[in-house]
């Protein structure tokens, strides 16, 4: 190879060089900042770029997408002097690429420090059971703090979030212990529950019962008067007609002697029923005359018919 070839290939690769060293290509949602000398110059955004070689250089390059920021985990003492591990993520997202370049020297690193710190602050002003309860005030003050810190450095602050708050061992234990004491009093106060509303719920079946019962038993004791009153409406509606009956048969031919008749039958009858029950007796002086004794009878049925 003579001369003229390597002069050749060396141009071809002075040219290649200052070809990569003119175009720039962008990628999507990342920004470069080009300095010219030194200085400041421009900001090139997603796509194709040409810069002057040797002249323009890429000074920095960043993101535009949210990014999470992990943060180690910390020894915070609360307000109760209780030391607790805390470790949380803190998302940002760069806005100005310029501030975020020569606003600070490394935005990440103080966005984590101003983080730490703030967390510091709010758990020193909380009780170690209220910790658990306030991790969205946590994360809104250490929020608020970060991005205002965080607005001369082109750097939005989303959100942080706490991932875990650690006691000590001992601590926990405690708040084992303590968990499982109100565990048992709240059991023992749904057992309590339960067997008092049982027995309200007894008592009222109790109640009811009686309340059925007597409501049963009045109306028995209405049907059975009711009852009664019907048999006996029906026994004296069955006497009014059986006397009207024999007031009719005494009235027609022949009833006055059937009367008689009757009247004879029953009184020998009872008279011998006497004599079978008792050992001595007074006989009446007129028995003789039973004919007697039935016009007696007739006169008295008749006087009832003549008042009648």
């Amino acid at each position: 190879m003579n001369i003229q070839t390597y002069i050749l290939l060396g141009a071809a690769l002075f040219f290649f060089i200052l070809l990569i060293r003119t175009i720039r290509i962008v990628p999507q949602r990342q920004a470069y900042l080009v300095e010219r000398l030194g200085k400041y110059s421009s900001t090139l955004n997603a796509g194709f770029h040409i810069i002057v070689p040797f002249i323009d250089r890429i000074a920095y390059k960043h993101s535009l997408k949210e990014q999470a920021i992990d943060v180690d985990s910390q020894t915070c003492i609360t307000k109760d002097n209780i030391a607790v591990e805390v470790d949380g993520i803190l998302y940002l997202q760069v806005i100005d690429p310029v501030k975020a370049s020569y606003g600070i020297d490394h935005y990440k690193f103080a966005s984590i420090q101003i983080a730490q710190t703030t967390m510091r602050s709010v758990i020193g002003k909380l009780e170690l059971d209220t910790t658990f309860e306030e991790r969205d005030a946590i994360n809104v003050s250490i929020v608020d703090a970060v991005d205002k810190a965080s607005d001369p450095w082109g750097v939005k602050v989303a959100r942080y979030e706490v991932k875990n708050i650690t006691p000590p061992q001992s601590i926990k234990d405690a708040m084992e212990k303590q968990m499982r004491a109100e565990r048992e009093k709240r059991a023992i106060i749904a057992e309590s529950e339960g067997e008092k509303q049982a027995q309200i719920n007894r008592a009222e079946g109790e109640k009811q019962e009686k309340i059925k019962h007597s409501e049963g038993e009045r109306q028995r004791r209405i049907n059975e008067a009711e009852g009664r009153a019907s048999e006996i409406e029906a026994v004296a509606v069955a006497t009014a007609n059986g006397i009207k009956a024999i007031a009719q048969s005494i009235g027609s031919e022949n009833g006055v002697d059937a009367v008689n008749l009757r009247i004879a039958e029953q009184y020998l009858t009872e008279f011998g029923k006497l004599a079978q029950t008792n050992n001595s007796m007074i006989i009446p002086s007129d028995l003789s005359d039973i004919a007697g004794i039935i016009a007696s009878a007739t006169k008295v049925i008749k006087h009832d018919d003549q008042k009648s």
